[in-house]
């Protein structure tokens, strides 16, 4: 296994600069995509830090701290607007940005993005979305559905302090800590969540033709397998893959297999790239 490199780049003075970008891995080839990781809501970017080791293709692999990072404050929250966030992060990255694997609510946040700006206004080629929340008919969100991910916020954010410590603590020490970090998002935070949410049956999907690859749990409980399903079929390049035994985090509970999942979905890329340039 490799020593993870987290080297620090200097962003330009643009929109950019409340956001450092971390070259994680570099490529051998300066040719090679260039693939910005984005973490979910109160996570951060060391959760990409085994991806690093799993990607057998060339690419430069780039990661940022998001200002919804599990230690982060909550004035991103205070806008409606997070979409903007996503652009910020790529823009950040030296010489753009070819591919983004985005989780879980960054995943929301980078659709949002490009349902307002459009892909031709982006360097972005591809995209690959992990665990994302997506429903395609807005009757789905009843009162029920409100109440499931309202009231089991922190069974969610649990799951993430389960699966981030290997599962080394026990249950109602999780308990504690997602009830703190709960706190430490606000209502605010969860609200900005849940919009997001409930924005996707409006999502404007055929603007965004570029090849997507869409990865669930089977036994994920925030972000149902149905959901990646759905936006794969509703995108009009996307693809879906299901991991079985896997819940919200593929990319620490099934590293081997999502790395390998990602490295295939890069040669495709990069094969498709090197046809059209």
């Amino acid at each position: 296994m490799t020593e993870l490199m987290i080297l620090p780049a200097t962003a330009p003075a643009t929109l950019a600069e409340q956001i450092t970008p971390h070259l994680i891995r570099p490529a051998v080839d300066s040719d090679a995509p260039r693939v910005l990781l984005l973490h979910g809501l109160a996570s951060s970017r060391l959760v990409w830090q085994a991806l690093a080791n799993e990607v057998s293709t060339d690419c430069a692999l780039w990661t940022v701290e998001l200002p919804w990072h599990a230690g982060g404050g909550t004035s991103w929250s205070q806008r409606s607007e997070v979409g903007s966030w996503a652009g910020r992060a790529m823009d950040a990255v030296p010489g753009g940005v070819d591919v983004v694997i985005a989780h879980s609510f960054s995943a929301n946040v980078v659709l949002s993005h490009l349902d307002r700006v459009g892909v031709r206004s982006t360097s972005l080629r591809g995209l690959v979305l992990v665990s994302p929340f997506y429903r395609d008919n807005a009757d789905e969100f009843d009162w029920e559905t409100i109440s499931y991910y309202l009231n089991g916020f922190h069974r969610i954010l649990a799951e993430g302090i389960r699966v981030r410590s290997a599962g080394r603590l026990d249950p109602e020490r999780q308990r504690d800590m997602a009830l703190r970090v709960q706190d430490r998002v606000g209502p605010y935070g969860w609200i900005r969540f849940f919009e997001t949410y409930l924005g996707t049956p409006h999502l404007r999907l055929d603007r965004i033709s570029l090849p997507c690859l869409v990865v669930g749990g089977e036994q994920d409980f925030a972000a149902f397998p149905s959901d990646a399903d759905t936006l794969a079929r509703a995108l009009p390049d996307g693809r879906a893959h299901i991991l079985p035994d896997c819940g919200h985090f593929p990319m620490i509970e099934r590293a081997e297999a999502f790395g390998a999942l990602v490295s295939d979905f890069l040669v495709d890329f990069t094969q498709h790239w090197s046809q059209t340039r």
